[in-house]
């Protein structure tokens, strides 16, 4: 009779066991969390497409940075929602702005007990809704917006940010965002590139979460999904133009490319978790179809598992909890 020479299931055979050997962890320190902050909101306001977020007030923003930091989280993106829009989103660069005064009151609260970060892009700001100035036949005018961004970047650390987050996909948003922020005397104000940024149609509920105005789509400047090659082209560029880390965005249906930009990138790699990724597993989890926790955990495992050195998730709180607590 003959017997198996290789038993893996030696090392499945308990908890213990399976914990002793696992090839990979989350940790809080690699968890960021995306945060909404409305502007005139008097209490948080819950998203119905997002159960457990909300838009929130300058004063629930803060708790939840404070409790974030507690948590031992690595970061915080903040995304601004103003009351007024304009063509080309001038809210942006106020001083006193929604997107501003949310990184200031963070900074002021957390110090330097948690990294600071903000989107840096128009949409939230537009009366169009898209991620730059149009041109009079309603084309994104790429560098009409590079000058734009370049002073968004530098209002955002001026504010306090730690590192702001270009996701709009213009081409040579990177290099003029950091010549604009070393210009200004910023230069340690880092830059995480969104650099492999796809047109999906997973960024549904965010579009409540922003109170986006977008009519159309956005896939002249963000990726066709069909394509992997150019991605790695995307990347090297935000590389060469002094990314500090790069992002890929989504997640979950886009592993691969994850996996190949872990596998090339000289920086930290981020994915984000997006909102319709945090919305399916809501929404099958509340129809009882599957177990919500282990389907948190084993979503982000996965992103973690393909390379990402930190994950963007709306569920970073309640996983550090969760490890704080010794459930994972």
């Amino acid at each position: 009779m003959s017997f198996p020479t290789h038993r893996p299931r030696r090392l499945r055979q308990s908890a213990a066991m399976r914990r002793l050997v696992a090839e990979v962890r989350i940790h809080p320190a690699d968890l960021i969390l995306p945060v909404f902050v409305r502007e005139g909101a008097t209490e948080p306001i819950p998203l119905q497409s997002m159960p457990g977020v909300v838009q929130h007030t300058q004063d629930s923003l803060r708790s939840a940075a404070a409790e974030a930091a507690e948590l031992g989280l690595g970061g915080i993106m903040l995304f601004g929602v103003p009351e007024t829009r304009d063509a080309t989103g001038s809210a942006s660069l106020d001083p006193a702005g929604v997107l501003n005064a949310g990184i200031r009151a963070v900074k002021q609260e957390v110090g330097d007990s948690l990294v600071v970060m903000s989107d840096l892009c128009l949409d939230e700001f537009t009366d169009h809704g898209h991620c730059g100035v149009l041109t009079a036949d309603g084309v994104v005018d790429n560098d009409a917006t590079l000058e734009i961004y370049g002073r968004m970047g530098v209002a955002q650390a001026e504010a306090g940010a730690d590192m702001v987050g270009p996701s709009g996909m213009m081409d040579g948003q990177v290099v003029v965002i950091r010549q604009a922020l070393d210009d200004a005397g910023h230069q340690d104000t880092a830059i995480l590139a969104y650099a492999a940024k796809y047109s999906s149609a997973f960024y549904g509920p965010f579009r409540e979460a922003v109170d986006s105005q977008l009519t159309g789509d956005r896939k002249t400047y963000q990726m066709d999904p069909a394509n992997r090659r150019e991605a790695m082209l995307e990347v090297s560029l935000d590389l060469d133009e002094g990314a500090d880390l790069v992002m890929v965005k989504p997640a979950m249906s886009y592993l691969d490319i994850l996996r190949d930009v872990a596998e090339v990138s000289d920086v930290p790699v981020s994915a984000y978790q997006i909102s319709g990724e945090y919305a399916m597993i809501e929404a099958a989890a509340a129809n009882g179809w599957i177990n919500r926790d282990q389907a948190i955990i084993e979503s982000v495992l996965s992103i973690r598992r393909a390379g990402a050195d930190s994950v963007l998730t709306y569920w970073a709180s309640e996983l550090a909890r969760w490890i704080k607590e010794g459930r994972l």
